[in-house]
């Protein structure tokens, strides 16, 4: 065990900033420093971020004896050989979502991780909001009973300007698919939360709009372990963009999530937390739109873990889950048929 998880961050991109946030929130959680491929780009949020070493290279940051963790915030399709390289200097690993883009590539690092006795986390933070939790504790204590159905629309608004900012983005070797690997992944991931292990999938994925090689509206029927089916509905290609809605039907009754907003619970028990309340904010029409606050319940959760030996909630195992089921998604809609997971 140690006293304090010492963080360096590779990629100094948006989504790294939430990590910076998150972990200076963090009790025995320290930054310690930064690298990206441009150098200015790692300046520049060294100087947001004070006190963040400057790193030039990242074998320089990996030899670094103080840092004892990796957060991997770069693009999609650089996770595994950056995540790989942390791993054999023998550091402990958080990766943004999603873990990376094959399934081949997620159990090596699993793998990796296991054998080595090292923490591999995977950033999933709507489990985090108070309205997953809730929704999770009344599936998990019988309140729903048996589970039914559910669904799970994703209605954003990427333009093409969002794809023409970055060269990655919209690619399969970089960003790894389109709307359901890149924003997609956390409704995935709740959804699976929710009703259990995925067992099966069909679907469809179709570039419609925008000019980028990966999809950006889907369909898909997903099949779980107990039974229950789920219906997932997601584009980037919705005018008006709209918040991210689950609802989720068992026999005795239904639940309805709106972003990180319960608006609907109809169940014997009570909900524990105030309906219609939430941390507000949603990315659908922009990915800034999203508090830092459950990046940062994540990571208190992966420091509890190393620190106290805690349950580690999100792990390598559980970021493979969302990713089967895109990657399902996608062979599905190649062959046509059924995907068994």
């Amino acid at each position: 065990m140690m006293n304090t998880v010492t963080i360096g961050i590779i990629g100094c991109g948006m989504v790294a900033r939430y990590h910076a946030k998150a972990i200076a929130d963090t009790p025995h959680a320290q930054l310690i420093g930064a690298y990206s491929k441009s150098l200015a780009s790692t300046e520049k949020f060294c100087v947001e971020f004070p006190g963040t070493q400057v790193f030039t290279s990242y074998e320089g940051m990996l030899a670094d004896q103080v840092i004892n963790t990796i957060a991997v915030c770069s693009p999609t399709g650089e996770h595994y050989t950056q995540a790989t390289k942390a791993l054999e200097a023998h550091k402990h690993v958080m990766v943004e979502k999603p873990l990376c883009i094959t399934l081949e590539e997620a159990d090596a690092l699993i793998r990796m991780a296991d054998g080595q006795g090292l923490c591999l986390g995977v950033i999933s933070q709507s489990r985090f909001s108070d309205a997953a939790m809730a929704i999770k504790q009344a599936i998990d204590n019988g309140g729903l009973g048996k589970l039914v159905s559910a669904s799970l629309m994703m209605r954003y608004m990427r333009n093409q300007e969002y794809y023409d900012q970055a060269g990655w983005r919209g690619t399969y070797a970089y960003d790894g698919g389109g709307v359901l690997m890149n924003q997609g992944i956390h409704g995935i991931d709740l959804l699976c939360y929710f009703m259990g292990k995925p067992e099966s999938v069909m679907g469809y994925a179709k570039t419609r709009l925008r000019n980028i090689e990966v999809e950006d509206t889907a369909a898909a029927a997903v099949e779980f372990e107990n039974g229950a089916v789920a219906t997932i509905d997601a584009t980037v290609c919705s005018t008006p963009p709209m918040a991210k809605k689950f609802i989720i039907s068992g026999e005795k009754g239904t639940i309805m999530l709106e972003d990180d907003v319960i608006t609907f619970w109809n169940l014997p028990s009570i909900c524990p937390i105030s309906v219609g309340k939430g941390m507000g904010g949603s990315s659908s029409a922009n990915p800034k739109g999203i508090t830092h606050v459950y990046h940062a319940r994540e990571y208190s959760d992966f420091v509890q873990h190393m620190i106290d030996g805690k349950p580690l909630l999100i792990d390598g195992k559980q970021g493979r889950i969302p990713l089967s089921v895109i990657l399902g998604i996608y062979e599905s809609s190649i062959t046509g048929r059924k995907v068994l997971l």
